[in-house]
């Protein structure tokens, strides 16, 4: 029989706790002071590093307005001869008598640096001036062609984020020549200049095929062609930028759970991994929507729809600076203001940058 001690054996669930050192007694000495305590970024710099922003793109715009009326102005040639020779229909030399009301009227005899301090002021007060070929103002010349350019841009933004998503989730992480080959097309289709690209589908499924009207006008079987032209570098460059964070959150321990529950593949990619890795190409919706926003004018001149492009180029054919400059600050303030939203919502959500503040 065995002897029974007044030791007891700890068991698989029972562990012997090794005894705590006691806290050390108080010196006679003072006590040392608290430490600070660490708070969080008071308002105060979150708000002064969204000032920063605003100054910033405030700043863009003032010297996109600059470049503009200083490349329109010192171009050669008298614009007062020019606007004239259009009202008329004549090219002809002019005499003084005859350009006088038209320089009077524009200002054009005024010193250049009068006119650019008058060109500022008028786009402190929100007054583009009045088109010079036109006669009307320059508000109303961009606002009833301003809407064809909007459905454009967000159309072939839609189209570049279809194509993109798509192309991650049948691709990445698939066999390693699947792989090689789609990151291959990926960099090529983000480098192909947007003006050749949509010349060649222009004449392809237009001209060749006759799939789609050669002039696009505003119908919907029109405006597929100009989407495809602008979605489809756009696609390439954010395949490019997510594929690395979707291929690398495909090897997190929430994903391996899933598998593990049952989950199939396409599943996984489209439930789980794919949301993960959008944060890549949403932190450039700003360029991106300013970009389909400035390369729609270009696609617009391409397939010969109405819009902003064509607005564009006729007005830098006839000098018309008021139009030029309106077109360009638009497109400026495009760029400055989704910029503006998306890096102050990232300034509000990540604590990162505001301690950067």
């Amino acid at each position: 029989m065995p002897v029974t001690t007044g030791t007891t054996v700890p068991t698989e669930n029972q562990t012997t706790a090794p005894a705590q050192p006691s806290a050390p007694e108080p010196g006679p000495g003072p006590r040392p002071e608290p430490g600070p305590v660490r708070r969080g970024r008071p308002v105060a710099s979150t708000a002064a590093l969204i000032g920063k922003k605003v100054l910033g793109a405030l700043f863009v715009i003032w010297a996109a307005a600059s470049i503009t009326f200083l490349i329109q102005s010192l171009l050669p040639g008298d614009r007062a001869t020019l606007l004239l020779n259009q009202q008329t229909g004549q090219v002809q030399e002019r005499s003084a008598e005859e350009l006088a009301p038209i320089n009077e009227q524009f200002g054009f005899d005024d010193p250049l640096i009068t006119q650019y301090v008058t060109f500022l002021g008028g786009l402190l007060r929100g007054d583009l001036g009045t088109s010079y070929t036109l006669y009307q103002p320059v508000t109303t010349v961009i606002g009833d062609q301003i809407v064809p350019t909007l459905v454009l841009t967000f159309t072939a933004l839609a189209v570049a984020w279809a194509l993109a998503i798509v192309l991650l989730l049948l691709t990445a992480r698939r066999a390693p020549w699947v792989s090689r080959i789609f990151s291959g097309l990926e960099s090529a289709a983000a480098a192909l200049p947007q003006y050749w690209l949509g010349i060649i589908l222009l004449v392809v499924f237009s001209l060749w095929l006759g799939l789609f009207p050669v002039v696009s006008g505003s119908g919907t079987a029109g405006l597929v062609l100009p989407a495809l032209t602008l979605g489809i570098p756009l696609a390439g460059f954010l395949a490019q930028v997510m594929r690395a964070e979707f291929e690398r959150t495909l090897d997190e321990p929430f994903v391996l759970t899933a598998r593990a529950r049952g989950m199939s593949d396409g599943g996984v990619r489209l439930r789980h991994v794919l949301r993960h890795s959008l944060l890549p190409g949403l932190s450039l919706t700003g360029w991106a929507v300013g970009a389909q926003f400035s390369a729609a004018v270009i696609a617009e001149n391409v397939f010969a729809r109405p819009g902003l492009g064509r607005v564009l180029v006729t007005a830098v054919n006839g000098r018309d600076l008021p139009v030029v400059c309106g077109v360009v600050m638009l497109v400026a303030l495009v760029y400055v203001i989704t910029n503006l939203i998306v890096d102050t919502a990232y300034i509000l959500v990540d604590p990162r940058l505001k301690e950067a503040a």
